[in-house]
């Protein structure tokens, strides 16, 4: 039986997939598996037990991925998998900063007791009146699984679509539109778009990204979308260029004390993702990850691992190493499988940055004696017999 435990509430669809061999009732300290949404996972203990943490949804900033990685525990993310919903309400965004449509709502509400509202209409909507989007500028600052939906889509719209991704996959971009002008320097998009929405992760290298200079770049009346992570955009200087006019609206999916009260800015809460399709996906997915990785010690979609996939398992039986990616590892590995006159019928190794991952098709049993001596290796992080 296979423990997991839910650290959030996660879809019944998704929970459905987890066969009779899964235990969902564990607790945190006695689960081999654990899914998670939003809790914060920085300061929790982990067990000896915990193999894998599958986060229902793409960002991981909730979860310590180097030190689950030390602990030999593979943190799998479910990319793409609300995308969908996310473009959604980019698609939503521009709209309600085009078109004062929350202005016009508002209005209506402060005067339902007029009985001649409909009269009063014909006065007041002046007063929110807005631009089309049709035959605009947008700027697509990162083009994965969200920011290539987002393009296809402004693009099916009649905006004229400017993409900009220096990590450009091949994948997306077979699947981006042609008519998407590919932008390999980030300031020609501010500096020629009217609209500037940003989908990119929360690294070093991208926080506060857009600032005062790429403000200053900008057209007045620049309309900027996050719906990515709140750090990507320097929240001082766009309340600035708020004020100045430079940005004519701010649409951000993350509500905190700057941008609750912020002239100029339409603040959502947290609702990118908050769709009951976007969360039956992202659940379905990372179930769908963690069962491959018990089941067949599988890696496919892993944030802080190598992905490593060699299907199911044809031989007597398979062996999952965690270790650090350091020489002649691989080496003394073969050589213990050897002495225990152990042949290896198919091997796969993989590495990402500091540590690898080996998955070993054998011919025999693998008996305990032999996973302890693997175990007592130098750089052997975590062992497991997969079958």
């Amino acid at each position: 039986m296979v423990n997991v435990h839910c650290l959030n509430n996660i879809s019944e669809v998704g929970l459905k997939l987890f066969t009779d061999d899964y235990n969902l009732e564990s607790s945190f300290e006695d689960a081999q598996a654990v899914l998670v949404r939003s809790a914060k996972m920085h300061d929790m203990e982990l067990s000896d037990n915990l193999l894998a943490v599958a986060r229902a949804g793409a960002g991981v900033n909730n979860i310590p991925l180097d030190k689950c990685a030390e602990a030999g525990v593979v943190v799998f993310n479910t990319p793409g998998a609300n995308a969908n919903a996310v473009k959604e309400q980019v698609l939503a965004a521009m709209l309600l900063a085009s078109r004062d449509l929350l202005g016009g709502n508002a209005w209506v509400a402060e005067n339902k007791d007029n009985a001649d509202i409909a009269k009063a209409t014909e006065k007041a909507k002046k007063a929110f009146a807005g631009q089309e989007i049709k035959g605009k500028k947008l700027g697509v600052i990162g083009l994965g699984a969200i920011g290539q939906l987002v393009a296809n889509a402004a693009i099916a719209l009649g905006m004229e679509v400017y993409g900009y991704d220096p990590y450009l996959s091949v994948n997306a971009a077979w699947n981006l539109s042609s008519k998407v002008k590919h932008i390999v320097n980030v300031e020609d998009i501010y500096r020629e778009c009217n609209y500037i929405t940003v989908h990119v992760p929360a690294l070093d290298s991208t926080k506060g990204m857009i600032n005062k200079a790429a403000f200053d770049m900008m057209q007045d009346g620049t309309v900027i979308i996050n719906c990515a992570r709140d750090v990507l955009v320097d929240e001082s200087a766009i309340g600035e260029a708020l004020a100045s006019g430079r940005v004519k609206k701010y649409v951000t999916d993350f509500p905190n004390p700057t941008t609750a009260g912020m002239e100029g800015a339409i603040v959502l809460p947290h609702l990118g993702a908050s769709t009951a399709e976007a969360e039956e996906n992202c659940a379905e997915m990372a179930v769908e990850e963690v069962r491959n990785f018990i089941e067949n010690g599988n890696i496919v979609h892993s944030v802080n691992y190598p992905d490593c996939d060699m299907g199911v398992c044809k031989t007597v039986g398979r062996v999952a190493i965690c270790h650090k990616n350091v020489p002649a590892v691989i080496s003394k590995i073969t050589s213990i499988f050897g002495d225990a006159a152990i042949n290896i019928e198919e091997m796969s190794n993989k590495s990402r940055g500091d540590f690898a991952y080996s998955l070993l098709d054998v011919d025999k049993t693998v008996e305990e004696s032999v996973v302890e001596k693997l175990a007592s290796m130098d750089g052997i992080i975590k062992v497991r017999i997969v079958k």
